[in-house]
């Protein structure tokens, strides 16, 4: 049986990879047609996939976070990208 620690990380490591590829098309995307629509897009879709891995399995193990401020910096993450995401879609 494969230990759940190991499911885990594997479904945040494609996580990561597919959002990081949706990310990179976004901002091709940007650079191609010079658009900050698109630009806030990527940054958002990157901030809500690849950031919260490298805080969760980089950044935690490498300082020694605590589990409260890796739980931080992942929702910290994730309000940049959604507030990245609203903005391009919104334009506010």
């Amino acid at each position: 049986m494969v230990a759940p620690e190991t499911v885990l990380f594997a479904t945040a490591a494609v996580t990561a990879v597919a959002g990081g590829a949706v990310a990179w098309l976004a901002y091709r995307g940007a650079v191609r047609n010079d658009s900050d629509t698109m630009r806030f897009l990527a940054v958002g879709v990157a901030s809500l996939t690849v950031l919260p891995f490298l805080v969760n399995y980089g950044v935690a193990p490498l300082t020694g976070l605590s589990d409260a401020a890796t739980l931080l910096g992942v929702l910290s993450a994730n309000v940049v990208g959604l507030v990245s995401i609203l903005y391009s879609l919104d334009g506010v």
